[in-house]
Protein backbone atom coordinates (compact mmCIF):
# COMPACT_ATOMS: atom_id res chain seq x y z
CA UNK A 1 0.00 0.00 0.00
CA UNK A 2 1.01 3.79 -0.24
CA UNK A 3 1.55 6.84 1.75
CA UNK A 4 1.19 9.77 -0.47
CA UNK A 5 0.71 13.28 1.42
CA UNK A 6 -1.35 11.65 4.33
CA UNK A 7 -3.37 9.44 1.84
CA UNK A 8 -3.67 5.55 1.91
CA UNK A 9 -4.30 3.92 -1.06
CA UNK A 10 -4.70 0.11 -0.62
CA UNK A 11 -2.83 -1.35 -3.89
CA UNK A 12 -2.40 -5.47 -2.99
CA UNK A 13 -5.26 -5.80 -0.49
CA UNK A 14 -3.95 -9.30 0.34
CA UNK A 15 -1.05 -7.87 2.23
CA UNK A 16 -4.19 -6.40 4.96
CA UNK A 17 -5.17 -10.51 5.82
CA UNK A 18 -2.03 -11.49 6.59
CA UNK A 19 0.86 -11.88 9.49
CA UNK A 20 1.58 -7.79 8.51
CA UNK A 21 -1.72 -6.92 10.06
CA UNK A 22 -0.48 -8.63 13.21
CA UNK A 23 2.31 -6.61 13.37
CA UNK A 24 0.75 -2.91 12.92
CA UNK A 25 -1.58 -4.57 15.52
CA UNK A 26 1.31 -5.39 17.89
CA UNK A 27 2.77 -2.23 17.30
CA UNK A 28 -0.40 -0.04 17.77
CA UNK A 29 -0.37 -1.24 21.33
CA UNK A 30 3.04 -2.06 22.25
CA UNK A 31 4.72 0.69 20.25
CA UNK A 32 6.41 3.65 21.47
CA UNK A 33 4.66 6.54 21.32
CA UNK A 34 5.67 7.87 17.27
CA UNK A 35 5.35 3.95 16.23
CA UNK A 36 1.68 3.40 18.18
CA UNK A 37 0.42 6.73 16.88
CA UNK A 38 1.23 5.97 12.97
CA UNK A 39 -0.13 2.40 13.22
CA UNK A 40 -3.56 3.48 14.56
CA UNK A 41 -3.70 5.73 12.48
CA UNK A 42 -3.04 3.33 9.25
CA UNK A 43 -5.34 1.02 10.51
CA UNK A 44 -7.87 3.62 10.75
CA UNK A 45 -6.79 4.78 7.06
CA UNK A 46 -7.00 1.17 5.73
CA UNK A 47 -10.03 0.38 6.71
CA UNK A 48 -11.74 3.48 5.26
CA UNK A 49 -9.90 2.68 2.40
CA UNK A 50 -11.39 -1.02 2.22
CA UNK A 51 -14.64 -0.74 4.33
CA UNK A 52 -14.30 -1.67 7.78
CA UNK A 53 -16.18 1.41 9.25
CA UNK A 54 -16.73 2.82 12.75
CA UNK A 55 -20.63 3.30 13.04
CA UNK A 56 -23.56 3.90 15.12
CA UNK A 57 -26.29 0.80 15.44
CA UNK A 58 -28.78 3.22 16.00
CA UNK A 59 -30.64 3.55 12.29
CA UNK A 60 -30.29 -0.30 12.45
CA UNK A 61 -32.67 0.16 16.26
CA UNK A 62 -34.70 2.72 15.06
CA UNK A 63 -35.79 0.82 12.39
CA UNK A 64 -36.56 -1.84 14.53
CA UNK A 65 -38.51 0.35 16.86
CA UNK A 66 -40.63 0.83 13.91
CA UNK A 67 -41.15 -2.78 13.09
CA UNK A 68 -39.05 -2.89 9.97
CA UNK A 69 -36.47 -5.34 11.39
CA UNK A 70 -36.41 -7.83 14.14
CA UNK A 71 -36.50 -12.03 15.35
CA UNK A 72 -32.69 -11.52 16.54
CA UNK A 73 -31.40 -10.04 19.79
CA UNK A 74 -28.00 -8.49 19.35
CA UNK A 75 -25.22 -9.62 20.95
CA UNK A 76 -22.67 -6.61 22.80
CA UNK A 77 -19.51 -8.93 23.70
CA UNK A 78 -17.37 -7.28 26.37
CA UNK A 79 -13.65 -8.33 24.82
CA UNK A 80 -11.63 -7.79 27.66
CA UNK A 81 -8.36 -10.25 27.48
CA UNK A 82 -6.94 -11.08 24.47
CA UNK A 83 -8.64 -8.60 22.35
CA UNK A 84 -6.84 -8.94 18.91
CA UNK A 85 -7.04 -13.23 18.92
CA UNK A 86 -10.77 -13.07 20.72
CA UNK A 87 -12.13 -10.23 18.36
CA UNK A 88 -10.50 -12.02 15.44
CA UNK A 89 -12.83 -15.31 16.22
CA UNK A 90 -15.93 -13.09 16.49
CA UNK A 91 -15.31 -11.86 13.22
CA UNK A 92 -14.45 -14.96 11.86
CA UNK A 93 -17.36 -16.16 13.36
CA UNK A 94 -19.36 -13.79 11.76
CA UNK A 95 -18.14 -14.15 7.91
CA UNK A 96 -19.17 -18.07 7.71
CA UNK A 97 -22.64 -16.87 9.07
CA UNK A 98 -22.90 -13.45 7.18
CA UNK A 99 -23.87 -12.00 10.64
CA UNK A 100 -23.76 -7.82 10.86
CA UNK A 101 -25.67 -6.91 13.92
CA UNK A 102 -23.31 -7.56 16.75
CA UNK A 103 -21.26 -5.34 18.94
CA UNK A 104 -17.72 -5.01 20.81
CA UNK A 105 -18.15 -2.75 23.51
CA UNK A 106 -15.77 -2.56 26.96
CA UNK A 107 -17.13 -0.51 30.27
CA UNK A 108 -15.82 2.38 32.01
CA UNK A 109 -14.27 0.67 34.41
CA UNK A 110 -13.06 -2.13 31.81
CA UNK A 111 -11.10 0.34 30.54
CA UNK A 112 -9.12 1.45 33.50
CA UNK A 113 -8.56 -2.13 35.03
CA UNK A 114 -7.74 -3.79 31.07
CA UNK A 115 -5.17 -0.98 30.97
CA UNK A 116 -7.04 -0.61 26.96
CA UNK A 117 -7.81 3.38 26.14
CA UNK A 118 -10.46 3.69 23.62
CA UNK A 119 -7.95 4.74 20.78
CA UNK A 120 -5.82 1.61 21.35
CA UNK A 121 -8.91 -0.66 21.72
CA UNK A 122 -10.76 0.56 18.28
CA UNK A 123 -7.54 -0.13 16.50
CA UNK A 124 -7.06 -3.62 17.55
CA UNK A 125 -10.45 -4.41 16.94
CA UNK A 126 -10.43 -2.93 13.70
CA UNK A 127 -7.01 -4.91 12.42
CA UNK A 128 -9.03 -7.74 13.86
CA UNK A 129 -11.40 -6.98 11.67
CA UNK A 130 -9.14 -6.80 8.47
CA UNK A 131 -6.94 -9.81 9.46
CA UNK A 132 -9.88 -11.77 8.74
CA UNK A 133 -11.63 -10.22 5.73
CA UNK A 134 -14.42 -8.86 7.25
CA UNK A 135 -16.03 -5.82 6.31
CA UNK A 136 -18.90 -3.56 6.94
CA UNK A 137 -20.30 -1.32 10.04
CA UNK A 138 -18.46 -2.30 13.11
CA UNK A 139 -19.89 -1.44 16.07
CA UNK A 140 -17.99 -0.36 19.11
CA UNK A 141 -19.74 0.22 22.33
CA UNK A 142 -19.07 2.46 25.86
CA UNK A 143 -20.57 -0.49 27.70
CA UNK A 144 -21.84 1.49 31.46
CA UNK A 145 -20.03 4.35 31.12
CA UNK A 146 -21.15 4.96 34.80
CA UNK A 147 -21.68 7.39 37.28
CA UNK A 148 -20.02 6.34 40.94
CA UNK A 149 -23.38 6.82 43.33
CA UNK A 150 -20.51 7.10 45.95
CA UNK A 151 -18.36 9.57 44.13
CA UNK A 152 -21.44 11.33 42.82
CA UNK A 153 -22.57 11.85 46.43
CA UNK A 154 -19.44 13.88 47.65
CA UNK A 155 -19.07 15.70 44.14
CA UNK A 156 -21.43 15.32 41.68
CA UNK A 157 -20.02 18.31 39.53
CA UNK A 158 -16.68 16.18 39.19
CA UNK A 159 -18.14 12.86 38.58
CA UNK A 160 -20.80 13.91 36.02
CA UNK A 161 -17.99 15.22 34.12
CA UNK A 162 -15.36 12.70 34.08
CA UNK A 163 -18.05 10.42 32.63
CA UNK A 164 -18.60 13.02 30.25
CA UNK A 165 -14.47 13.09 29.20
CA UNK A 166 -14.59 9.93 28.44
CA UNK A 167 -17.50 9.77 26.25
CA UNK A 168 -15.42 12.83 24.61
CA UNK A 169 -12.17 10.03 24.40
CA UNK A 170 -13.83 7.23 23.17
CA UNK A 171 -16.16 9.55 20.05
CA UNK A 172 -12.57 10.89 19.21
CA UNK A 173 -11.48 6.91 18.70
CA UNK A 174 -14.44 5.70 16.96
CA UNK A 175 -17.01 4.82 19.52
CA UNK A 176 -20.69 5.29 18.13
CA UNK A 177 -22.35 3.62 20.53
CA UNK A 178 -22.63 4.39 24.40
CA UNK A 179 -24.69 3.37 27.43
CA UNK A 180 -25.18 5.77 29.41
CA UNK A 181 -26.03 4.33 32.96
CA UNK A 182 -27.13 6.17 35.74
CA UNK A 183 -28.94 3.88 37.46
CA UNK A 184 -26.79 3.80 40.43
CA UNK A 185 -28.52 7.01 40.93
CA UNK A 186 -31.91 5.67 41.62
CA UNK A 187 -33.13 6.19 45.09
CA UNK A 188 -35.78 3.68 46.17
CA UNK A 189 -36.69 5.82 49.10
CA UNK A 190 -38.62 8.53 47.44
CA UNK A 191 -42.77 8.21 47.13
CA UNK A 192 -42.95 8.40 44.03
CA UNK A 193 -41.68 6.58 40.87
CA UNK A 194 -40.76 9.92 39.32
CA UNK A 195 -39.13 11.34 42.40
CA UNK A 196 -36.86 7.71 42.43
CA UNK A 197 -36.08 8.19 38.72
CA UNK A 198 -35.59 12.07 38.55
CA UNK A 199 -32.00 12.11 39.35
CA UNK A 200 -31.39 8.82 37.23
CA UNK A 201 -33.04 10.58 34.10
CA UNK A 202 -31.65 14.37 34.51
CA UNK A 203 -28.17 13.16 34.92
CA UNK A 204 -28.39 10.56 31.80
CA UNK A 205 -30.17 13.48 29.43
CA UNK A 206 -27.18 15.87 30.60
CA UNK A 207 -24.98 13.24 29.57
CA UNK A 208 -26.91 12.13 26.28
CA UNK A 209 -26.93 15.97 25.28
CA UNK A 210 -23.20 15.98 25.48
CA UNK A 211 -22.51 13.26 23.26
CA UNK A 212 -25.07 14.75 20.60
CA UNK A 213 -23.16 17.59 20.81
CA UNK A 214 -19.96 16.17 19.86
CA UNK A 215 -20.91 13.15 17.38
CA UNK A 216 -19.33 13.60 14.13
CA UNK A 217 -21.23 14.72 11.16
CA UNK A 218 -23.66 12.19 9.45
CA UNK A 219 -23.65 9.93 12.36
CA UNK A 220 -26.09 9.73 14.94
CA UNK A 221 -24.67 8.09 18.18
CA UNK A 222 -27.04 5.15 19.61
CA UNK A 223 -27.45 6.24 23.38
CA UNK A 224 -28.93 3.64 25.90
CA UNK A 225 -30.26 4.41 29.20
CA UNK A 226 -30.64 2.15 32.52
CA UNK A 227 -33.77 2.48 34.60
CA UNK A 228 -32.52 -0.34 37.26
CA UNK A 229 -29.06 -1.15 38.54
CA UNK A 230 -28.10 -4.93 37.10
CA UNK A 231 -28.10 -7.03 40.63
CA UNK A 232 -30.99 -5.37 41.94
CA UNK A 233 -34.73 -6.00 41.91
CA UNK A 234 -35.89 -6.38 38.68
CA UNK A 235 -37.55 -3.50 36.44
CA UNK A 236 -41.70 -2.96 36.47
CA UNK A 237 -43.29 -1.55 33.39
CA UNK A 238 -43.83 1.70 35.44
CA UNK A 239 -40.30 2.16 36.34
CA UNK A 240 -39.73 2.53 32.43
CA UNK A 241 -42.31 5.10 31.87
CA UNK A 242 -41.11 6.94 34.58
CA UNK A 243 -37.85 7.08 33.38
CA UNK A 244 -38.51 7.40 29.79
CA UNK A 245 -41.14 10.49 30.13
CA UNK A 246 -38.69 12.08 32.40
CA UNK A 247 -35.75 11.72 30.60
CA UNK A 248 -37.71 12.69 27.01
CA UNK A 249 -38.65 15.73 29.11
CA UNK A 250 -35.24 16.94 29.46
CA UNK A 251 -34.08 16.20 26.44
CA UNK A 252 -36.90 18.28 24.70
CA UNK A 253 -36.52 21.29 27.65
CA UNK A 254 -33.00 21.85 26.30
CA UNK A 255 -32.81 20.44 22.75
CA UNK A 256 -36.29 20.23 20.68
CA UNK A 257 -36.00 17.74 18.47
CA UNK A 258 -32.95 15.83 18.92
CA UNK A 259 -32.38 12.22 19.05
CA UNK A 260 -32.88 10.61 22.04
CA UNK A 261 -32.51 6.75 23.15
CA UNK A 262 -32.25 3.93 20.83
CA UNK A 263 -32.90 1.33 23.72
CA UNK A 264 -33.21 0.84 27.28
CA UNK A 265 -31.34 -1.73 29.79
CA UNK A 266 -33.18 -3.48 32.49
CA UNK A 267 -33.42 -5.87 35.33
CA UNK A 268 -34.65 -9.12 34.97
CA UNK A 269 -32.54 -11.56 37.69
CA UNK A 270 -28.99 -11.67 36.58
CA UNK A 271 -26.09 -10.35 38.15
CA UNK A 272 -22.50 -9.38 36.50
CA UNK A 273 -20.44 -12.18 36.74
CA UNK A 274 -23.02 -14.45 38.30
CA UNK A 275 -23.19 -15.58 41.38
CA UNK A 276 -20.05 -17.26 42.31
CA UNK A 277 -20.36 -20.06 45.07
CA UNK A 278 -17.37 -21.46 47.39
CA UNK A 279 -16.13 -23.83 45.01
CA UNK A 280 -15.95 -21.47 42.31
CA UNK A 281 -18.63 -22.67 40.35
CA UNK A 282 -21.49 -19.99 38.73
CA UNK A 283 -25.08 -20.55 40.89
CA UNK A 284 -28.19 -21.01 38.77
CA UNK A 285 -29.85 -17.76 37.77
CA UNK A 286 -33.98 -17.67 37.52
CA UNK A 287 -34.40 -15.11 34.68
CA UNK A 288 -37.65 -13.50 33.85
CA UNK A 289 -37.89 -13.64 30.29
CA UNK A 290 -42.03 -12.81 30.57
CA UNK A 291 -40.66 -9.14 32.32
CA UNK A 292 -37.83 -9.18 29.23
CA UNK A 293 -40.99 -9.67 26.40
CA UNK A 294 -43.37 -6.84 28.32
CA UNK A 295 -40.51 -4.50 28.63
CA UNK A 296 -39.27 -4.79 24.90
CA UNK A 297 -42.84 -4.12 24.11
CA UNK A 298 -43.35 -1.22 25.46
CA UNK A 299 -40.07 0.04 24.37
CA UNK A 300 -40.75 -0.34 20.93
CA UNK A 301 -44.58 0.50 20.81
CA UNK A 302 -44.38 3.35 23.12
CA UNK A 303 -41.47 5.16 22.47
CA UNK A 304 -39.86 3.61 19.17
CA UNK A 305 -36.80 2.01 20.53
CA UNK A 306 -35.12 -1.43 19.46
CA UNK A 307 -36.72 -2.92 22.91
CA UNK A 308 -35.28 -3.96 26.49
CA UNK A 309 -31.27 -4.79 27.10
CA UNK A 310 -30.25 -7.38 28.84
CA UNK A 311 -27.12 -6.97 30.88
CA UNK A 312 -24.45 -10.33 32.86
CA UNK A 313 -26.21 -12.80 30.42
CA UNK A 314 -23.01 -14.87 29.27
CA UNK A 315 -23.07 -16.94 32.98
CA UNK A 316 -26.44 -18.02 31.35
CA UNK A 317 -26.93 -22.04 30.86
CA UNK A 318 -27.01 -22.62 27.01
CA UNK A 319 -30.86 -23.45 27.11
CA UNK A 320 -31.50 -20.19 28.08
CA UNK A 321 -30.26 -18.08 24.73
CA UNK A 322 -32.74 -18.43 22.33
CA UNK A 323 -35.72 -17.32 24.72
CA UNK A 324 -34.03 -13.65 24.05
CA UNK A 325 -34.94 -13.20 20.30
CA UNK A 326 -38.50 -15.52 21.17
CA UNK A 327 -38.65 -12.78 23.28
CA UNK A 328 -37.64 -9.95 21.32
CA UNK A 329 -35.13 -8.97 23.38
CA UNK A 330 -33.06 -5.71 21.40
CA UNK A 331 -29.36 -6.41 23.22
CA UNK A 332 -27.95 -8.77 25.26
CA UNK A 333 -24.62 -8.20 26.96
CA UNK A 334 -21.78 -11.26 27.59
CA UNK A 335 -18.51 -10.74 29.04
CA UNK A 336 -17.14 -13.26 31.75
CA UNK A 337 -18.19 -16.33 30.35
CA UNK A 338 -15.05 -15.56 27.40
CA UNK A 339 -12.66 -14.89 30.59
CA UNK A 340 -13.66 -18.01 32.26
CA UNK A 341 -12.29 -19.89 28.94
CA UNK A 342 -9.39 -17.53 28.76
CA UNK A 343 -7.93 -18.69 32.35
CA UNK A 344 -8.82 -21.80 31.74
CA UNK A 345 -6.31 -22.78 29.02
CA UNK A 346 -3.94 -20.44 30.60
CA UNK A 347 -0.63 -22.68 31.13
CA UNK A 348 0.00 -23.63 34.56
CA UNK A 349 2.89 -21.50 35.03
CA UNK A 350 1.28 -18.35 34.38
CA UNK A 351 -2.36 -18.73 36.09
CA UNK A 352 -0.15 -19.51 39.35
CA UNK A 353 2.05 -16.00 38.80
CA UNK A 354 -1.17 -14.06 37.77
CA UNK A 355 -2.93 -15.56 41.16
CA UNK A 356 -0.04 -15.17 43.32
CA UNK A 357 0.06 -11.53 42.15
CA UNK A 358 -3.74 -11.13 42.81
CA UNK A 359 -3.24 -12.58 46.06
CA UNK A 360 -0.63 -9.24 46.78
CA UNK A 361 -2.55 -6.52 45.15
CA UNK A 362 -6.10 -7.52 45.09
CA UNK A 363 -6.01 -8.84 48.98
CA UNK A 364 -7.83 -5.74 50.09
CA UNK A 365 -10.97 -7.44 48.08
CA UNK A 366 -11.13 -10.07 49.59
CA UNK A 367 -14.06 -11.32 51.74
CA UNK A 368 -13.56 -13.15 55.05
CA UNK A 369 -16.08 -15.88 53.46
CA UNK A 370 -14.33 -15.85 50.16
CA UNK A 371 -12.67 -19.11 49.47
CA UNK A 372 -9.65 -19.03 47.48
CA UNK A 373 -11.73 -20.02 44.54
CA UNK A 374 -14.30 -17.63 45.06
CA UNK A 375 -11.39 -14.84 45.49
CA UNK A 376 -9.44 -15.49 42.46
CA UNK A 377 -12.59 -15.84 40.15
CA UNK A 378 -13.95 -12.21 41.27
CA UNK A 379 -10.45 -10.27 41.23
CA UNK A 380 -8.74 -11.89 37.89
CA UNK A 381 -10.17 -9.60 35.80
CA UNK A 382 -7.97 -6.80 37.44
CA UNK A 383 -4.50 -8.56 36.07
CA UNK A 384 -5.91 -8.62 32.54
CA UNK A 385 -4.29 -5.19 32.39
CA UNK A 386 -0.89 -5.67 34.01
CA UNK A 387 -0.83 -9.13 32.42
CA UNK A 388 -1.45 -7.95 28.98
CA UNK A 389 1.91 -8.60 27.16
CA UNK A 390 2.02 -11.86 28.61
CA UNK A 391 -1.28 -12.90 27.24
CA UNK A 392 -1.08 -11.04 23.83
CA UNK A 393 2.61 -13.28 23.50
CA UNK A 394 1.08 -16.33 24.56
CA UNK A 395 2.31 -19.45 22.12
CA UNK A 396 0.52 -20.81 19.00
CA UNK A 397 -0.58 -24.20 20.54
CA UNK A 398 -2.72 -22.12 23.63
CA UNK A 399 -3.91 -19.36 21.44
CA UNK A 400 -4.95 -22.29 18.71
CA UNK A 401 -6.84 -23.87 21.44
CA UNK A 402 -8.53 -20.88 22.52
CA UNK A 403 -9.19 -19.75 19.07
CA UNK A 404 -10.77 -23.42 18.76
CA UNK A 405 -13.31 -22.79 21.60
CA UNK A 406 -14.07 -19.64 20.77
CA UNK A 407 -14.93 -19.86 17.39
CA UNK A 408 -17.38 -23.03 18.67
CA UNK A 409 -18.92 -20.58 21.64
CA UNK A 410 -19.43 -17.63 19.23
CA UNK A 411 -21.11 -20.07 16.35
CA UNK A 412 -23.80 -21.26 18.98
CA UNK A 413 -24.11 -18.02 20.41
CA UNK A 414 -25.05 -15.95 16.87
CA UNK A 415 -26.75 -18.66 16.03
CA UNK A 416 -28.75 -19.24 19.23
CA UNK A 417 -29.61 -15.56 18.82
CA UNK A 418 -30.43 -15.33 15.75
CA UNK A 419 -28.24 -13.30 13.98
CA UNK A 420 -26.71 -15.43 11.18
CA UNK A 421 -27.92 -13.62 7.72
CA UNK A 422 -28.29 -9.98 9.88
CA UNK A 423 -25.47 -8.43 7.26
CA UNK A 424 -28.05 -7.60 5.12
CA UNK A 425 -30.33 -6.27 7.32
CA UNK A 426 -27.67 -4.03 8.61
CA UNK A 427 -26.52 -3.16 4.94
CA UNK A 428 -29.94 -2.25 4.50
CA UNK A 429 -30.54 0.73 7.59
CA UNK A 430 -26.92 1.48 8.47
CA UNK A 431 -25.01 4.38 6.43
CA UNK A 432 -21.90 3.82 6.30
CA UNK A 433 -20.09 7.05 6.95
CA UNK A 434 -16.19 6.95 6.19
CA UNK A 435 -13.89 9.30 8.48
CA UNK A 436 -10.01 10.17 7.06
CA UNK A 437 -7.99 11.69 10.10
CA UNK A 438 -4.66 13.50 9.22
CA UNK A 439 -1.08 11.52 9.27
CA UNK A 440 0.35 12.28 12.88
CA UNK A 441 3.45 12.25 10.87
CA UNK A 442 5.43 13.43 7.95
CA UNK A 443 7.03 10.01 8.04
CA UNK A 444 6.28 6.33 8.84
CA UNK A 445 7.85 5.04 12.07
CA UNK A 446 5.78 2.13 11.80
CA UNK A 447 7.24 0.94 9.00
CA UNK A 448 9.99 -1.01 11.07
CA UNK A 449 7.00 -3.22 11.72
CA UNK A 450 6.82 -4.22 7.60
CA UNK A 451 9.29 -7.30 5.36
CA UNK A 452 13.15 -5.15 4.90
CA UNK A 453 12.03 -4.35 1.36
CA UNK A 454 8.46 -2.64 2.50
CA UNK A 455 8.49 1.25 1.76
CA UNK A 456 5.18 2.53 3.00
CA UNK A 457 6.40 6.28 2.31
CA UNK A 458 5.92 5.82 -1.05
Amino acid sequence: MRVDDGTVTVVDASIIASEQMDALAHAAVFGDDATRDDARWLIWEIGQAVGVIPSSIHELYVARGRGDTGGYTVPAINVRGMTYDTARSIFRTSIQLNAGAFICEIARSEIAYTDQRPAEYVAVLMAAALREGWRGPLFIQGDHFQVSAKKFAVDPETEVEAVKHLAREAIAAGFYNIDVDTSTLVDLSKPTLDEQQRVNYEQAADIALYVRERQPPGITISLGGEIGEVGTQNSTEEEMHAYMEGFNRAIEARAPGVAGLSKISVQSGTTHGGVVLADGTIGDVQIDFGTLQRLSEVAREKYGLAGAVQHGASTLPDSAFNNFPRTETAEIHLATNFQTMLYDRLPKDLRSEIYQWLGENAKDERKASDSDEQFFYKTRKKALGPFKRKFWDLGVEVKSGLAAAYDEKFSFLFTQLGIANTADAVARHVTLVPQHRPQPHEGLAVVSAAPDDADLSD
